[in-house]
């Protein structure tokens, strides 16, 4: 756990709800961000804002630093669980015993479409988005439709890996499942580096979000070519 409290950081009470962690959180950025408020200009404190809200500001993450809190707080009370040394490791098998032409058809109909259908759609995209946020990167409304968006980008990314991991690729389109692979990785690099502009307002992130898509989008076109 780090030295400072997250809470106390964004200035808000334990319970506070997750829309007033956004609005306190959007307070202090815009108070210590140089392009807002040269006279209160603070890189080290947007460095901790932010690093607070990464935490408070999804849920999932609040609710395990919230059991973090409570557990440091007991921890001299609760007992450390044994390990249990000869516990085996789970090892996932592939299916055996399927013909190579069927094994093929399933794995374009359950991988291959599908995954190519949510790139295409998640690719696609972002251009669009881009340019609604460019009509003021300051706007919280705007950054609020930006952030949905990139939730539902990582929601449908989660889609797509885990349809992609329920088949073994046939050997004849190993090159096609590499370039998916690959450019799962970058769709899902590009998104983080997306969500980082809202914490800090610094175009880097988008820049640099971008050129991860048209990178994604080369490997995604190649991954069709090996397939055609």
């Amino acid at each position: 756990m780090a030295d400072s409290n997250h809470y106390e950081i964004l200035k808000i009470k334990a319970n506070a709800s997750q829309a007033e962690i956004k609005q306190a959180y959007r307070r202090l950025v815009k108070m210590f961000h140089p392009d807002s408020h040269q006279e209160t200009a603070n890189h080290e404190e947007i460095i901790r804002i932010n690093a607070a809200y990464e935490v408070l500001g999804d849920a999932q993450n609040r609710h395990q630093y919230d059991q973090k809190l409570r557990h440091n707080f007991q921890k001299s009370t609760i007992p450390k669980p044994k390990r249990n040394s000869e516990q085996k490791p789970y090892r996932k098998t592939r299916p055996t015993g399927r013909d190579a032409d069927e094994q093929i058809e399933e794995w374009l109909r359950r991988v291959y479409k599908p995954v190519n259908r949510i790139l295409l759609t998640i690719l696609s995209s972002l251009e669009a988005q881009i340019e609604e946020l460019a009509a003021d990167p300051f706007d919280d409304e705007l950054l609020d439709e930006f952030q949905d968006y990139l939730d539902s980008c990582r929601e449908d990314l989660k889609d797509a890996q885990f349809k992609f991991r329920s088949l073994p690729n046939p050997p004849n389109f190993a090159a096609a499942a590499a370039h998916i692979y690959y450019c799962l990785s970058q769709v899902a690099d590009g998104i983080e580096e997306l969500a980082y502009f809202p914490l800090s307002y610094d175009e880097r992130y988008l820049h640099t979000g971008q050129e991860l898509f048209r990178i994604a989008k080369r490997l995604h076109r190649e991954a069709q070519e090996s397939v055609s």
